[in-house]
């Protein structure tokens, strides 16, 4: 196939995606095997549709072509196996095998072997090297980092695996154009000419009616030009959704010495309206403009011209001359001004970055020099890199010898690359650091780079040459371009007396540039091509200062502070250099520099004062401000989606908040509602944009925090499109969002049928409490260990009723117990039950149970029941049992005498012994962000130990309510986000900043939850914390606030015979599935087990009260409808 039409398939590929062909892109992709779309690859392999997954590879490689590609398919086969084996499907593993696998036994004989004689396991991570096999999800993971590696190094794949760089809607662009030549041909061409087909070429029926000749095809050259007619560029339903032809004589304008330059001559003399072919630039000398636009009649529905107008692209230069009103297209209910979510960083956040196709994956940097990686869906800190060297040894010997010094390093920027495939990152010395993002709940270090002298103020991703780079400024007062892939310096620009403050790459058509900032409060403009600015313009304040482009390129904005506090917004005149408007309504002096974001082309966004304040990019005075419920610091930083549906701010108490309007409220809630296993749907560039929500690992739907009292109307723009027109649309509610005058109420339920509720069988004993409880890490089964010593495992099926095999309160599962009929039972021997304390904890694989009623400690295998072995025989008495997060054979065990060992199991020995309790352990969590222990004991006290060293950091005394014993016991969880932790004793919920060992929240009971706490636990999301108490009520409490949302009474659960009987019958402990956050297991005296769920209609449990200073819509808050705060921790 000829070049030309290899890049008219890639032509017809971008057609195809823009208009949402899915299925058509794909197969075209296959069958031409010009381009082999990565993330399509990940998104099948990660769903586990095998057969496609091998469908779309043959479209570019066989099994046997080389030995790369013969790697790649074992791999997705032997997974393809594996995971039927998983399900215990053995027909099915046979049937791999026979069909899929036995072709390589040819190659590798014992290989094949060993893959059968896992047949024979009940559970083939028996296998050692199998041991480690997580869950399928995680499997598929790891696998699909290996394929990668094999596709990228095998030479059939080459030059496929990029996609060409093409402005958006080309091959309309090349309709546009050939129409354009063929009205000019046209022998009587008219003012308004009708298009009715592209099956042939266009010409005007002459005056005098369709009986006229036809006209003849002359060559262009022959063809008098008429005197005027328009660019069907910019107005036909053909129209590209950027711009076409780009104001380069405006950038000309700033750049004085832009002569130098022969591709800015170029592209000044060329830029026009229409794109016009080269070897017919001697024909038609400078394009002109007629009086009215070719229209396409047929081919329209009056829902594809409104489609067109909101996709049009800005006026050019020559069409300025005519200009139409602008049309008022956005509202204030446009901005995001909801919050949504409330954030705990942990440390000051310094910068923040949105993924640009992904718009609830969030970037943040800190003033420690760490970044996080936050899902904001789901409320989950995805990734948390702490700052760290990667090779001293290539570091410069200035930075060096700071770093012997312990100085310390913050984050100055954090950016996304504009395909959101990498992640830059500049520190506040002399560093860079490049990742890339594969589309999972990871990050991998690809380059740094001791970038400047000094701090590293701004970092940013463009495209010289078409090539990914890295710009990157600092206090040596120079900007550098590096190669992303090599670290490659390849342009050093000199010329600033002062520290460089900050970065603006930019693009005018074939014109790249880079406007840079000093903090002596110089502007100044490169091209790459190392001869110097080309401009030297002072920014009003003289000091730090801003630059940045609205979305659509063609406006140029700046926002800076003055040495005296004094802070400008202002919009640029490109074509003079001048500044064209100033802003008003900053009100207060700063005492830094005032941070700001631009949204589409309408809107700014600054930081002032503790508020975050808007400006219509057409009007100078302020057009509304929102203080975000309170809380921001003085210079709050901004950060807009792409889209600019959600806002992120940041607080002053370390952390950040995300304002959204009714469109970015309901992509949040998209996570909530999405059916699809969290990150393993690829993250999609904006290129190319796959189908499918993403949402977190492990996690389950999100309940977005929408405030009640807040009636909020979405927007009908999405995507920046008007699919009905707003002279049609009609105000509309969110569905969290209630009328404000409509009183908040708290969810109280008392009846079975409010709710979902199922009794796991065989479940009641009254000889037997249920003691602890857990679901399995899988979410298909539930583990109760009763205080007799013996545990209890239910199942699941897999069915047409339950799909998905996991754990739910619409159909009853199955008592569990292998072919033996083995019970799993602690040793009790000569253990006196009543003053026993059970304890239990799961791998991560739900391969093996170890636990302990007051005996000996017994590690269970789950498949069989057999005790595997035993350890730690009394006294003392293991009361508490805790998997090393990172390391399943380091174990923590609190012990009934005070002590917590840390025990090897694999070589039965203990590792170190931790004092600094007085009475025994009653709980142990494992921060890996924070990289501490944390243990809780019966004297209430708290301990801090470095998972490192095992020493004590720090002890903390929980505060026991007046009147309350400092007894009982205390029991520790962590956040998500490994920073915050819940602690519980019967007198009180708490939530901990476990960095600080500070306490941030405090609920006691009272009003309508009085009785003492019997458990509590987070929800999978962290978003919610279930509660039992010993009066038989279960409480669903906000995990930020610990407000309570929802009562649910012992009526719902219990008989009306066990209610009324003489036997107090309650809950002991409650478990939070791990991946529906509104699902919950309660274990109770009785020895039953109940999981409830919220009815089908409400799918949550209850709503959050909105507050107004303190007032419930008109009434004073309870004690129970809000945190017990004390007076320095109230909520802002």
């Amino acid at each position: 196939m000829s070049s030309l039409s290899r890049e008219l398939v890639f032509l017809i590929l971008q057609f195809l995606e823009e208009e949402k062909f899915k299925e058509s892109v794909h197969r075209l992709e296959k069958e031409s095997g010009f381009f082999f779309n990565m993330k399509y690859f990940e998104e099948k392999v990660q769903a586990g549709e095998w057969d496609e997954v091998e469908k779309y590879l043959s479209g570019f490689t066989k099994v046997d072509d080389n030995r790369y590609s013969m790697k790649t398919f074992f791999e997705i086969r032997k997974q393809k196996y594996l995971e039927a084996l998983d399900r215990q499907d053995k027909a099915k593993a046979v049937e791999i095998l026979v069909s899929d696998l036995k072709v390589f036994s040819t190659f590798n004989e014992e290989l094949y072997k060993e893959i059968t004689q896992l047949l024979t396991l009940n559970n083939f991570r028996e296998n050692e090297q199998l041991s480690k096999y997580g869950d399928t999800k995680t499997a598929r993971s790891i696998m699909l980092l290996e394929l990668k590696k094999l596709i990228e190094a095998n030479p059939l794949f080459r030059d496929k695996l990029a996609f060409p760089t093409l402005k958006s809607s080309r091959l309309r662009t090349l309709i546009n154009q050939s129409l354009n030549w063929q009205h000019q041909l046209c022998k009587n061409p008219r003012p308004n000419p009708d298009i009715k087909t592209l099956f042939t070429d266009h010409t005007c029926s002459p005056p005098n009616g369709p009986l006229a000749p036809t006209p003849v095809n002359l060559p262009v050259a022959a063809v008098a030009k008429p005197s005027a007619y328009t660019s069907l560029g910019a107005l036909s339903p053909f129209a590209p959704t950027t711009a076409a032809a780009a104001n380069a004589g405006a950038l000309a304008g700033w750049m004085t010495n832009a002569s130098a330059s022969s591709s800015v001559q170029a592209a000044v003399v060329t830029a026009s309206s229409i794109p016009v072919p080269q070897n017919q630039v001697s024909v038609l000398k400078r394009p002109t403009t007629p009086p009215s636009a070719l229209r396409m009649v047929d081919y329209q529905n009056p829902d594809h011209e409104q489609l067109m107008k909101r996709l049009r692209p800005a006026p050019s230069v020559e069409e300025v001359t005519n200009p139409t009103p602008r049309q008022q297209a956005w509202s204030l209910d446009d901005l995001p001004r909801t919050v949504a979510l409330t954030m705990h960083q942990g440390s000051m956040v310094t910068s923040m970055d949105f993924h640009p196709s992904h718009h609830t994956l969030l970037l943040v940097g800190s003033v420690n020099g760490e970044i996080t990686l936050w899902e904001l869906g789901m409320r989950e800190r995805l990734v948390s890199k702490p700052f760290k060297i990667w090779e001293m040894s290539t570091c410069s010997m200035p930075f060096q010898a700071l770093m012997v010094n312990d100085t310390p390093i913050s984050v100055s920027r954090v950016r996304w690359s504009p395909d959101g495939n990498f992640v830059g990152i500049a520190f506040s010395k002399h560093l860079i650091h490049l990742y890339a993002y594969p589309g999972s709940n990871d990050l991998i270090q690809r380059l740094e780079i001791d970038a400047h002298v000094g701090g590293v103020n701004d970092l940013a991703f463009a495209h010289p040459n078409k090539q990914l780079c890295i710009v990157t400024c600092g206090d040596d007062k120079l900007i550098k371009v590096w190669d992303s892939m090599t670290a490659q310096k390849l342009f050093n620009f000199e010329g600033h007396d002062a520290p460089v403050y900050s970065i603006c790459p930019h693009h005018k058509e074939n014109i790249q540039f880079i406007f840079s900032t000093a903090v002596d409060g110089k502007i100044k403009a490169w091209l790459y091509d190392n001869m110097g600015s080309r401009v030297d313009y002072d920014a009003p304040g003289h000091w730090c200062t801003t630059m940045l482009y609205s979305a659509d390129g063609s406006r140029l904005f700046s926002c800076g502070t003055s040495k005296d506090g004094e802070s400008f917004l202002v919009e640029w005149n490109e074509s003079e250099g001048a500044i064209k408007r100033t802003y008003v309504g900053f009100r207060k002096k700063s005492a830094g520099v005032v941070s700001f974001d631009t949204v589409q082309n309408h809107f700014l966004a600054a930081g002032e004062d503790s508020q975050i304040k808007f400006w219509d990019m057409d009007n100078i005075n302020l057009l509304t401000f929102t203080d975000a419920e309170g809380g921001l610091p003085s210079l709050p930083r901004v950060r807009f989606t792409k889209e600019g549906n959600l806002l992120a701010v940041t607080t002053a108490d370390n952390g950040f908040k995300i304002l959204a309007n009714a469109v970015g409220l309901r992509s949040l809630r998209a996570v909530e509602t999405s059916s699809f296993d969290p990150l393993r749907t690829p993250i999609v560039s904006a290129a190319i944009k796959a189908a499918g929500s993403s949402a977190v690992a492990n996690v389950g739907p999100v309940s977005c925090k929408v405030e009640r009292s807040s009636p909020v109307r979405p927007s009908p723009i999405l995507n920046g499109v008007d699919p009905l027109g707003r002279s049609v649309e009609k105000p509309r509610v969110v569905d969290d969002a209630i009328d404000k005058t409509k009183p908040w109420q708290l969810a109280e339920i008392v009846d079975p049928g409010q709710c979902r509720l199922v009794t796991l069988p065989d479940s009641t004993d009254n000889s037997s409490k249920v003691i602890r409880l857990l679901y399995t890490n899988s979410a298909v089964g539930i583990l109760a260990l009763g205080s007799n010593g013996v545990q209890k495992l239910w199942k699941w099926p897999r069915n047409e009723q339950n799909p998905s095999g996991k754990a739910t309160a619409n159909v009853v599962p199955q008592h569990w117990q292998p072919n033996s009929g083995l019970l799993m039972t602690n040793d009790v021997t000569g253990v006196n039950l009543e003053e026993a304390v059970p304890c239990i904890a799961l791998s991560k694989n739900d391969s093996y149970v170890m636990s302990a009623t007051g005996g000996k400690v017994s590690l269970f295998n789950m498949m069989t029941f057999k005790v595997m072995t035993t350890f730690m025989s009394p006294p003392p008495a293991s009361t508490f049992l805790a998997f090393h997060p990172q390391d399943n054979n380091i174990i923590a065990i609190g012990m009934e005498d005070s002590t917590i060992h840390i025990y090897n199991v694999r070589v039965d020995e203990v590792k170190s012994k931790l004092k600094g309790h007085q009475k025994r352990i009653t709980g142990l969590a494992f921060s890996t962000s924070l990289n501490i222990l944390v243990s809780s004991g019966a004297d209430t006290q708290l301990c801090v130990w470095s998972i490192d060293t095992w020493e004590k950091r720090k002890l903390v005394a929980i505060q026991i309510p007046a009147g309350k014993a400092p007894t009982g016991d205390t029991r520790v969880q962590f956040h998500s986000d490994q920073i915050r932790m819940l602690v519980v004793h019967e007198t009180q919920l708490a939530i901990y900043d476990a960095s600080k060992m500070e306490r941030i929240r405090q609920w006691i009971p009272q009003d309508v939850l009085p009785s003492p706490i019997s458990y509590a636990a987070y929800s999978c999301n962290s978003q919610s914390v279930y509660a039992t108490f010993c009066d038989g009520n279960v409480g669903v409490f906000d995990a930020d606030s610990l407000r309570l949302r929802c009562r649910i009474a012992s009526s719902v659960y219990l008989s009306q015979a066990i209610l009324k009987g003489n036997l107090a019958v309650y809950p002991l402990v409650v478990a939070a599935h791990p991946m529906e956050a509104n699902q919950f297991a309660i274990g109770l005296s009785d020895g039953s087990v109940k999981v409830m769920e919220p009815s089908e209609s409400e799918r949550k449990w209850g709503v959050n009260p909105p507050v107004d200073n303190g007032v419930l819509n008109g009434r004073a808050t309870s004690s129970s409808t809000t945190s017990n705060h004390t007076p320095d921790q109230l909520q802002r």
